[in-house]
């Protein structure tokens, strides 16, 4: 499939394409990458009117199952629904389970929805390496919202906020210790807050949970302008999922009409413009002839102590070019 055929295919709404697409934009192959530039460029985004939501929170809160409940509701409303889900990559093994699909074993049966589970490849900040044009190509495909849910809250997980028009954080239950475990970067990025499991026996303590996180968030330097707001919910007994979607559109109708939005994308475009110019670089670097062939007798030297590591790294960078290392 040419890329002309392959864009009127994904804009015809095509999921086989889409997939197929996104496969392409993830190989790291060269004529691949060249390949998925040329595909990107003819995708027309003039229209687009999508809302972008990333998801993070710690392994077990019940992303899986939040995202499903709330991609049915959506679908129930007559939208169409596409789902990135990052799985973490074993740095021994370099696989990755990517079991979102059996997660969300009702959401990815309906013909509305769209998920496609990636490996984050060790790349840092909770999202996969390619997430950003796999963002673009379900947009093209005609997806009204796109959920892009991380590996799971870390110290980098803040990366998928700057991707998103909305980044929502799950958490447990029961405060305390788990509150101080929590990162204070995600809760300064985060829009919205759930405390999610908040049926049965643990009603009233989520709600407790809830105005917890509530006092945390009020007390620090956020980079929002607006207040940290907090719901409890439960995705299992899909309870309250109604009134995140009131939220976000609501959020995101006002955000249209005071250009924040346009302002917002806009700034993300151009992140997304310097990291992957930091990516290629930083691609060229390792694999330039001169810095391959040091590198291993640097390591050497590091290792047994006889060359400083700042040394080292500067003399890679000078093997490399860098104007700055030669001075």
């Amino acid at each position: 499939m040419g890329t002309e055929e392959l864009v009127q295919s994904i804009q015809s709404g095509s999921r086989r394409a889409l997939a197929k697409a996104i496969t392409l934009v993830e190989s790291q192959k060269h004529h691949h990458i060249l390949d998925a530039q040329a595909l990107l460029a003819q995708l027309d985004q003039s229209q687009n009117n999508t809302l972008r939501v990333g998801i993070s929170g710690p392994p077990g809160v019940g992303k899986s199952t939040f995202i499903e409940a709330l991609g049915l509701y959506l679908i129930g409303l007559g939208k169409k629904v596409a789902v990135l889900a990052v799985d973490p990559t074993s740095p021994i093994s370099g696989g990755s389970i990517l079991g979102d699909k059996t997660r969300m074993e009702r959401l990815s049966q309906n013909e509305s929805a769209f998920i496609r589970p990636s490996a984050s490849g060790g790349h840092l900040g909770g999202v996969a390496r390619q997430t950003r044009e796999a963002l673009v190509l379900c947009e093209a495909a005609g997806y009204d919202v796109i959920l892009i849910e991380t590996v799971g809250v870390g110290q980098s997980e803040i990366e998928v906020a700057h991707m998103v028009d909305f980044f929502l954080l799950l958490l447990q239950p029961g405060g305390g210790d788990e509150l101080q475990g929590v990162k204070k970067g995600i809760l300064e990025m985060a829009d919205l807050l759930l405390v999610n499991k908040a049926d049965g026996e643990l009603v009233d303590i989520a709600k407790k949970t809830q105005q917890e996180y509530k006092r945390a968030a009020s007390l620090l330097r956020r980079s929002k302008n607006s207040a940290l707001v907090t719901f409890s919910i439960s995705a299992l007994s899909e309870v309250g999922i109604d009134k995140v979607w009131d939220w976000l559109v609501q959020s995101h109708d006002a955000a249209k009409a005071a250009g924040t939005l346009a302002e917002n994308r806009s700034l993300q475009a151009q992140h997304w413009m310097r990291a992957t110019a930091e990516k290629e670089l930083l691609q060229r670097f390792w694999n330039h002839p001169q810095v391959a062939q040091l590198v291993t007798g640097k390591q050497h030297q590091v290792q047994d102590g006889t060359l400083p590591p700042t040394q080292a790294a500067l003399d890679l960078l000078q093997a490399f070019g860098s104007p700055n290392s030669s001075k």
